[in-house]
């Protein structure tokens, strides 16, 4: 896999290595990538979790492969906490978008992507970018969990809606 070099630490600095391994072994067994793959997908969701942490105008989204690693991670519950506490000082929620309530603000998923992704390069930790493309449209493709190729579902966010904190 290919990295962003930045000053090469990884979001998997954030948490142990013996709870870094663990997850990556979920991702493994419920997933089905391989070890590597697990890997930057686990450590890219901690770097956007710490992204997460700090304040954005609006809520930061993951790449569909990203969101396996947070969904991985939040299903930990007691881990999951403790780690937010930690890194923001308070619960990073994970809010699916329905789809009635649309696009946050007309914003289309590339740019959401590429937003969040500028947010993470901010905090100086490494991304493996090629989990962070679209599928160019083709949604029938292996990697795609979404309709539009880009999030969980009908869409994910960091943030509580109606601008709950």
């Amino acid at each position: 896999m290919t990295a962003v070099l930045n000053n090469g630490v990884t979001g998997a600095s954030l948490v142990s290595d013996e709870l870094f391994n663990r997850l990556v072994t979920r991702i493994v067994t419920r997933e089905g990538l391989d070890r590597p793959e697990a890997e930057a997908v686990m450590a890219d969701a901690l770097a956007f979790l710490k992204a997460c942490s700090v304040p954005h105008g609006r809520p930061l989204v993951p790449s569909a492969k990203v969101d396996i690693g947070w969904h991985t991670f939040i299903l930990d519950t007691l881990e999951y906490e403790r780690f937010c506490w930690n890194l923001a000082g308070r619960f990073l929620h994970h809010v699916p978008t329905d789809p009635s309530e649309g696009e946050d603000g007309g914003e289309d998923q590339a740019a959401a992507l590429a937003r969040t992704v500028a947010a993470i390069h901010s905090t100086g930790l490494t991304l493996h970018p090629e989990l962070w493309e679209r599928c160019a449209g083709d949604c029938e493709a292996k990697d795609c969990r979404a309709k539009d190729c880009s999030q969980c579902h009908a869409g994910c966010s960091d943030r509580p809606r109606h601008g709950a904190a």
